[in-house]
């Protein structure tokens, strides 16, 4: 690449269900990239394959990345100068179908008619021991019905009676390819090894082989970022790029590292099996209705979503683990990507998540946090009480549905009180004490947590009681158990009226 090029960076995924971590990671790794080098990222769906599409999936997408803040600079829904951003559109457009021809041309790849039948005999044919599974290759093609072992007059007639046939690449028998990775380094592979890939479906669509090539030439990506399961392809996809372009303009390939669960390659069936996300959202399959539950709906902030991800195989070479994405974006270096697998840890996760409901803006907890309150019936309408009421208890939350729990006997009196933990201990002198505190609360002009702590301090010295053996009666009469945050703070937000009402309500239950 030339010190010139604008860097360019792309997302390409196929709309055929919901967005695994992984795919989100390396949304980030591209995204982070292309601010830190003032370039641009594009995202492109890449529909090829129209058997698998899911209605919804494409959408879906646009959701989960507009959630983790990671929206493209050009897209489907935000063209830009190198559209169609769908390659189901390109292909109307007839980008695909001269490539694949002037590869034909050139020597470099082949019109092959074989039929399923024929295909599958192939493999009967072919099947060994050593060889359970024959690749269509340089080994068998000269067997196979195409335009290398027909002659050309044989290849015309079948081409002008319109017979359907796919169009495959030649693969060398002996040529080593080698490129370099920009986390691996140099990467060589026999190309002998590799099967010819169809390029070129019969409907005409590319496959992803040829359209990642053509696309990302055309769109002029200097660089991309995929997943390693994509290595077997690249000795494919260098070949594409010097017989049609030049290796000069092939992109910065960085193959990212696998994300790990606890039984190999992170799955959505490791997620069913131990209770955790796999997906960015929610995602409900409209062919088997099956739910597969995302790391928003589990009750994720999107800034620590993207922290633990960008953790998955990165760091900056420190101690720090908590970043936002403005810091992430300043620290971010593609050559302190790991190029080993990064093992995905639930609990380290949901760290992340609670380390960022402590420290992200109160407003942007509000904006998460108010929904999940209003579901449950709270009164959320007095804004100002509710960012009170988050910033006492959200110490106490891992994840956002804990606030329903640590917050809402704020919004509405405890349904049940833990009187078993009061009563073993409780005495004739509490309940005085209690009657008194009634009285002197309702009398109070000023009803701020320090001055009600001196109150409720000065009654207990006055009747022979140590603050601490009436501090956790009181702590249940307003919350229902032992636990919540600072009891004064609490009867501050809660208002006077009410403090009084729970402390008449739970007093009969001790005695």
């Amino acid at each position: 690449m030339t010190a010139t090029r604008k860097v360019r960076v792309r997302f390409a995924p196929s709309p055929t269900g919901g967005l695994h971590l992984g795919g989100v990671r390396t949304v980030l790794y591209n995204y982070l990239f292309a601010r830190r080098h003032g370039g641009d990222f594009v995202l492109r769906i890449e529909d090829t394959d129209q058997s698998r599409y899911v209605p919804g999936a494409e959408e879906y997408i646009f959701s989960c990345l507009a959630w983790a803040g990671l929206e493209p600079d050009e897209s489907p829904l935000k063209p830009g100068a190198y559209g169609p951003y769908r390659q189901s559109e390109r292909k109307a457009a007839g980008l695909y179908q001269q490539y694949a021809d002037q590869l034909v041309r050139d020597g470099y790849a082949y019109y092959a008619f074989d039929t399923p039948e024929e295909l599958e005999k192939m493999r009967e044919q072919f099947r060994t021991e050593d060889n359970p599974s024959p690749q269509y290759d340089h080994n068998v093609r000269m067997e196979m019905r195409n335009s290398l072992s027909l002659s050309l007059e044989e290849t015309n007639v079948l081409l002008e009676k319109g017979i359907p046939y796919v169009v495959r690449i030649r693969m060398p028998e002996k040529e080593t390819i080698t490129f370099t990775d920009m986390i691996r380094g140099e990467v060589s592979f026999d190309a002998g090894l590799s099967d010819d890939k169809v390029l070129l479906k019969a409907d005409g669509m590319p496959t992803y082989h040829l359209a990642v090539v053509v696309d990302d030439h055309l769109m002029e990506i200097t660089h991309a970022f995929r997943g390693e399961e994509w290595l077997p392809s690249a000795p494919v996809h260098v070949l594409l790029w010097k017989y049609l372009f030049g290796l000069d303009k092939m992109p910065q390939w960085a193959h990212l590292p696998l994300i790990l669960g606890p039984q190999g390659k992170l799955s959505k069936r490791d997620g069913a099996k131990y209770g955790f996300p796999v997906f960015a959202m929610n995602w409900t399959d409209p062919r088997s209705n099956e739910l597969t539950e995302g790391f928003r709906e589990k009750g994720f902030l999107p800034e620590a979503f993207t922290n633990l991800l960008a953790m998955l195989g990165w760091n900056d070479g420190t101690e720090q683990e908590l970043f936002s994405l403005e810091e992430l974006t300043e620290k971010f270096s593609i050559d302190r990507v790991h190029n080993g697998g990064a093992r995905f840890d639930y609990e380290k996760a949901k760290w992340f998540n609670h380390e960022w409901i402590k420290r992200v803006d109160i407003n942007k907890l509000q904006e998460a946090v108010s929904p999940l309150l209003a579901e449950h019936g709270f009164d959320v309408s007095d804004q100002h009480r509710v960012a009170k009421v988050l910033g006492l208890v959200r110490d106490r939350c891992t994840l956002l549905p804990d606030f329903i729990e640590q917050a809402g006997f704020f919004f509405q009196r405890p349904a049940n009180i833990d009187a078993a933990a009061v009563k073993p201990k409780w005495s004739e002198a509490k309940n005085l004490f209690f009657t008194e505190l009634i009285r002197n609360f309702e009398l109070a002009t000023l009803w701020k947590a320090e001055e009600l702590e001196n109150n409720f301090k000065e009654i207990a010295a006055a009747n022979q009681l140590k603050p601490g053996d009436v501090l956790l009666p009181f702590r249940v009469m307003l919350v229902g158990g032992k636990f919540g945050p600072q009891v004064f703070d609490i009867a501050e937000v809660l208002g006077k009226e009410e403090t009084v009402r729970r402390i008449q309500q739970a007093l009969p239950l001790f005695n």
